[in-house]
């Protein structure tokens, strides 16, 4: 099995470009404006809670030490609003605070900040005093009941908390080499190894993430028992009899099926096609990935070949969105990919960029970047607002404001951006990748460095620097300026929506998408990927699009807007010849709007009436940053 590691962030420097404006964003605008929302500071937006939970789990902890009797509150729902001194919100709330803390601790990487230092280290002093003797981090539990821990775990995401803690820890500590974080996750993980361990609660989280931050921290401290509760967690999924079943005193007949939603209905190297919960599912696939490069386990890493290219061959929005329905924010079955109900949630996207880094690390196939590029310039990017003070959560290809109300499917989807949710996992997620991104930039193993994602960077290496410059979003064009210390290959990844890509040095070698240059002296490459206006349509599987296509160009989606393009979208055409126009961001092309003078609901066939017009595309990143409107990525055609 091949191998490559992640590249140190602090290796990495973005320099004027795409990906620096975006982190500059999140560094300026958007880490602060999180951690007001965690703290109910915006208003007219969603309260958190999030905050006041852990002051109020540090209280319970202090008046018990001392020998008060706290009030037991219910822990048998998800979601918390009624007794004043009990949890509010939903039950992985902690979650949201560790996710805050992970994005800025890459942002202090990128940027020095001793301001947001200081946040930082009181949001942790705040968590540190909510954490039990034994290690146990939860304030669901510690405020309402702290007797009945571990006693549901699919449905109380008590791992789920501890695994982006976890995450968050290692981050910090990368960031900063304090380790005051890293201790109290390291000891909540020793509690779970001690409680879950062999001889233990056979369990698992029915929110996988647990087993990632296991990894994350057997990465970090070299502790094997890490390690093996990652795999522990792994190997039992979905294994018989349920887990689920003997929490609840249930059992499941032979030959039914359960937990599809909680990627537990099946032995994982049984699985093969992605199921459930969208973001549960590229969670645990990313974990199964890792664990699969670090044992050497082809069989588990063959799985997870199947599992990406069910989700990408089948299952995969245009748009790289992943999750298609609302019940149960789930995959559905091959093909099924409606444009105005899809659910497509950010943190999904998100997940399959992960899943797609872990699978990259092991087998070494510009598939997987090809994938998380188009999450990350589209759906990914979709879910913050310009001014990234608003979110998404969900993201359709189509949308008409006013049908929103009157249609109970569409509940989900929103027209604008939100300031907050209650249920708030999307918009930390955007700003801990965004902040982490020049860790995605590159992979080494021994003799290479890969190029995954290319922005305006200089990184440093064991054997090379490396300087890229260029306009990969624009013109494509891009020169790469290697300095080795000894004799080192770099392979470029070559983009799928490239058809025409020149390299300065002719004739490299090509494997799995990658090109391949053997550098022996300083010497610059200059590569151009040649993006072009491209017409895509679906396969004729995907029912919603019959007769449609929609417009790509280099990395991005666009789509159209009632703002540039008059409402009822759905009565344009695309020309045959459009005669494309690009004005190095939008897109202008020919097309046609139907006309209708009757308002009969029904009447006999005549040709088409339509009149030309000169329609304008978007990226579909930026839709929905000037007010309400009808928003359409599919346009039909012919």
């Amino acid at each position: 099995m091949e191998n490559a590691k992640v590249i140190n962030l602090k290796d990495i420097k973005f320099e004027n470009g795409f990906w620096k404006e975006m982190q500059e964003l999140v560094r300026n605008e958007v880490i602060p404006y999180q951690s007001k929302a965690l703290d109910d500071g915006i208003d007219g937006a969603e309260p958190s809670r999030c905050k006041e939970n852990f002051r109020k789990a540090a209280k319970a902890l202090r008046l018990r030490k001392s020998g008060v009797k706290t009030p037991v509150y219910p822990t048998d729902k998800w979601h918390y609003t009624e007794e004043a001194g009990a949890f509010k919100g939903w039950v992985f709330q902690d979650s949201d605070l560790y996710k805050w803390i992970e994005a800025a601790s890459y942002s202090l990487i990128n940027h020095r900040d001793l301001k947001l230092e200081k946040a930082v280290d009181g949001a942790i002093e705040l968590i540190c005093s909510a954490a039990e003797d034994d290690g146990y981090i939860d304030t669901l539990y510690t405020i309402n009941n702290p007797a009945a821990r571990f006693e549901n775990l699919r449905d109380f995401h008590e791992l789920y908390c501890f695994g982006h803690l976890a995450e968050a820890a290692c981050a910090h500590y990368s960031a900063t080499g304090k380790k005051t974080l890293l201790s109290a996750a390291a000891r909540f993980a020793d509690l779970i190894c001690k409680e879950f361990g062999e001889g233990g609660i056979q369990g698992y989280g029915g929110h996988p993430i647990a087993e990632e931050g296991l990894l994350k921290l057997y990465g970090k401290t070299g502790k094997r028992d890490y390690l093996d509760t990652a795999r522990l967690f792994i190997n039992r999924r979905g294994t018989r009899p349920y887990y689920f079943d003997l929490e609840r005193g249930e059992t499941t007949p032979k030959g039914e099926i359960k937990y599809t939603y909680n990627q537990a209905h099946l032995p994982v190297r049984e699985q093969k096609e992605a199921a459930g919960h969208a973001v549960r599912a590229v969670y645990l696939y990313t974990a199964m990935a890792h664990l699969a490069r670090i044992d050497d386990d082809s069989e588990l890493l063959n799985t997870c070949k199947a599992l990406f290219d069910d989700i990408t061959d089948k299952k995969m929005y245009i748009t790289g969105g992943i999750g298609s329905t609302k019940e149960g924010e789930a995959f559905t079955y091959a093909y099924d990919l409606p444009n105005g109900t899809a659910y497509a949630e950010t943190c999904a996207s998100v997940g399959m960029i992960f899943f797609a880094r872990r699978m990259a690390q092991a087998d070494f196939d510009s598939k997987y970047f090809n994938t998380a590029e188009k999450c990350l310039y589209n759906c990914v990017l979709a879910g913050m607002a310009e001014d990234g003070k608003s979110f998404f959560y969900t993201n359709p290809l189509e949308i008409d404001p006013k049908t929103l109300a009157a249609d109970e499917r569409k509940s989900h989807i929103k027209a604008v951006r939100q300031k907050w949710f209650d249920c708030a996992c999307c918009p930390p997620n955007i700003a801990r990748l965004i902040s982490d991104l020049g860790e995605y930039c590159f992979m080494e193993n021994d003799d290479t460095i890969f190029i995954n994602l290319y922005e305006n960077c200089k990184a440093k290496f064991d054997n090379a620097e490396i300087e890229i410059n260029g306009d990969y979003t624009g013109s494509g064009k891009i020169s790469v300026k290697i300095k080795p210390a000894e004799p080192v290959k770099i392979a470029f990844r070559i983009p799928d929506w490239s058809d025409n890509y020149i390299f300065s040095v002719k004739n490299p070698f090509v494997k799995k998408g990658y090109a391949y240059f053997e550098i022996n002296e300083e010497q610059t490459i200059e590569a151009d990927f040649s993006p072009r206006i491209k017409i895509m349509r679906c396969n004729p599987k995907v029912r919603e699009n019959i007769g449609k296509v929609a417009v790509t160009r280099g990395p991005f989606v666009y789509c159209l807007e009632e703002k540039d393009n008059l409402s009822n979208l759905h009565m344009l055409r695309l020309a045959e010849h459009p005669k494309f126009s690009f004005d190095g961001e939008n897109i202008f092309a020919n097309g046609y709007r139907e006309y209708f003078s009757s308002t009969a609901l029904y009447s006999e066939y005549r040709p088409v009436k339509e009149k030309l017009v000169h329609l304008k595309f978007i990226p579909y990143y930026k839709w929905a940053n000037r007010g309400e409107n009808e928003m359409a990525v599919y346009i039909r055609y012919r």
